[in-house]
């Protein structure tokens, strides 16, 4: 029986993906993205999930980006039709996820697999794997969104260097220029990205939300129109009733209980 491309599972409030083709290394094609967001949609509208891991099935690869052949058997407009507009939307809704989202890279993100790291909110990887956007090898660039995303994300020189020479970053290096949070022995990455989700689900799934709204939003906006938008939404967030749960809790000294309404 075949497995499926993406495996999902919860415990208790985290949901879990795991990328579940180790003979292509978790290769993109157009299976496996649309197989991404069938597993994405699932989890978002699971109510009891509250935060996501996102991992690779082995010690080898978290993704090793697009299928060669098939790129190389498209041209323009059929790539753009049939796989690019696919690709954008699928990245897009894991960005944009109401849910917090955790990469835990346990092997090679190249291309992209790196791209998809690009949309994750925290990232924590594996301190042996490697993570890179090789394209331009191909006499391609990154096109999954790496060529925008990873210029907003650290600084435009390094980003340049990435994408101009398309060399290999270790988890060290992608900590030190601000790429990844964390660089952890194999052994621990699970069980840390897992304790980490776990405290980020006991938080309100309200103040989360808006949080990273506003925060996507607003990056993109100048800083008066920003700080317009935060003045919005923490007023919004003061419709609900976790947080009134927060403040009342925190002046009765005892832990809140968040339900998300």
């Amino acid at each position: 029986m075949t497995q499926p491309h993406v495996l999902t599972r919860r415990d208790a409030a985290v949901g879990v993906m795991t990328f579940n083709r180790p003979e292509s290394m978790n290769t993109l094609d157009l299976p496996m993205v649309l197989a991404m967001e069938q597993a994405l949609d699932a989890l978002e509208q699971d109510t009891h999930v509250r935060a996501i891991v996102v991992t690779g099935c082995d010690e080898r690869t978290f993704m090793a980006g697009g299928n060669i052949a098939d790129l190389n058997s498209r041209h323009a407009l059929s790539h753009y039709q049939d796989f690019a507009l696919v690709l954008h939307r699928v990245f897009r809704r894991f960005e944009v996820c109401a849910k917090p989202i955790i990469a835990a890279v346990n092997g090679w993100a190249l291309g992209g697999g790196a791209e998809f790291m690009l949309t994750t909110d925290i990232r924590l990887m594996a301190d042996d794997a490697k993570l890179g956007l090789p394209e331009i090898k191909l006499g391609l660039f990154p096109g999954g969104g790496g060529s925008q995303r990873l210029m907003r994300q650290i600084p435009l020189c390094q980003a340049k260097m990435l994408m101009f020479t398309g060399d290999f970053l270790t988890a060290a290096e992608a900590v030190q220029i601000g790429l990844v949070n964390r660089a952890l022995p194999p052994s621990q990455l699970m069980t840390e990205a897992m304790a980490l989700a776990h405290r980020i689900a006991e938080k309100s799934p309200w103040a989360l939300r808006l949080l990273k709204t506003s925060m996507l939003q607003g990056a993109d906006m100048p800083l008066s129109a920003g700080l317009s938008h935060e003045m919005a939404t923490i007023s919004l967030l003061l419709q609900t009733e976790d947080a009134h749960e927060g403040c009342a809790a925190f002046l009765e000294k005892r832990t809140p209980v968040f339900k998300g309404r």
